[in-house]
């Protein structure tokens, strides 16, 4: 079933892309010659071109096939995609979409916030490389679908541009190469096999990288688990040994990320050759903030686009002061860049 929704969704997009080609001819053309009136005894409306296919949109961004799928079908289709590294492609079938309609029908549900989290950069990159190949309706759907999951993103108004200005140069060179639309089906076709391959090849480096952030997370966690546990069985076996009437107070509860309240944080500076070219972008920064409130240690754990602002990110938030607290604690932080900001 898989394989059928996938042949159907990549003609679609062929069909949609070798018509916008024509269309772009078409314009081109007007004001040359006036359309020839349709031959004596000729049916005008079966010479009519096709409906285009609506526009991909936020809001039409994840398919009806998926949203009528229940919670629980939704969340076992969400994790075999992500399992299977099918994370925003196929259309229809791809753990964005799947996440993007549980979102909707879970609003509450923390795993799911957090797998939306963590593919999103990879579905930037995704849009990014579509652009690259000319593969403009892919490029579309994946950026409705970046909208719908955060109207907010800084990649957003940068991606649309971009894929606005590719198309339109794309159909200027249509235009003046005079490609057939027999020919443009042929790169159409070619097009679907590129598109095929890479997004297979993208998709599981992305999903090595996501297994191996999740499993330094996951290691994380159990020494901060382990720590704790050590630090109660020590204040256990303290509590026992003492006398009952000299037994000093309990420990204080351990402080964690929301326990933190920021005195200073100023923000990062803003690199001159990113201010030039108004890239826009964002970096996600692990810290540990001391005793005493001031920050300890510092690392970029991603950024969009890569080590354009991870020098600045770091340098701020070793600057960033706290109030003091009982322990060490280690936290995470996104941290935004946007030149119109």
């Amino acid at each position: 079933m898989t394989h059928r929704t996938s042949d159907r969704s990549r003609a679609a997009v062929a069909a949609r892309t070798v018509l916008l080609l024509a269309l772009g001819l078409g314009i081109a053309a007007c004001g040359k010659d006036e359309p020839a009136a349709p031959a004596a005894g000729t049916d005008a409306t079966a010479e009519a071109p096709a409906e285009t296919a609506p526009a991909v949109t936020p809001e039409n961004a994840v398919s009806s096939k998926v949203s009528a799928l229940g919670t629980d079908e939704l969340r076992e289709a969400a994790r075999k995609a992500y399992a299977e590294n099918r994370l925003y492609a196929p259309a229809e079938d791809n753990a964005v979409e799947y996440y993007l309609a549980l979102r909707e029908k879970a609003p509450g549900d923390a795993a799911v916030s957090s797998a939306l989290t963590d593919l999103l950069p990879m579905t930037v990159i995704a849009i990014e490389q579509s652009v690259q190949r000319e593969d403009f309706a892919e490029a579309q759907r994946l950026a409705a679908l970046l909208e719908k999951a955060d109207p907010q993103h800084p990649a957003l108004a940068r991606l649309k541009t971009s894929i606005t200005a590719q198309q339109t140069a794309a159909v200027k060179r249509a235009e003046q190469e005079k490609i057939s639309a027999e020919e443009q089906a042929k790169r159409q076709e070619e097009l679907e096999r590129q598109r095929a391959a890479d997004q297979q090849r993208q998709q599981e480096e992305a999903a090595r990288q996501l297994a191996a952030q999740q499993q330094a997370a996951r290691e994380q966690a159990a020494r901060e688990e382990a720590e704790r546990k050590a630090a109660e069985e020590r204040a256990a076996a303290a509590a026992t040994q003492a006398p009952a009437a000299s037994r000093p107070a309990p420990e204080p509860a351990r402080a964690t990320a929301a326990d933190l309240r920021p005195i200073s944080t100023p923000a990062p500076r803003f690199p001159a050759a990113a201010m030039r070219s108004r890239t826009s972008g964002e970096v996600q920064v692990e810290f540990t903030v001391g005793t005493d409130g001031s920050v300890t240690s510092a690392r970029v754990v991603r950024s969009e686009p890569a080590r354009v602002f991870d020098r600045e990110a770091v340098a701020a938030v070793r600057e960033w002061r706290f109030q003091p607290i009982a322990n060490p604690v280690t936290t995470r932080r996104t941290i935004g860049f946007n030149p119109g900001g």
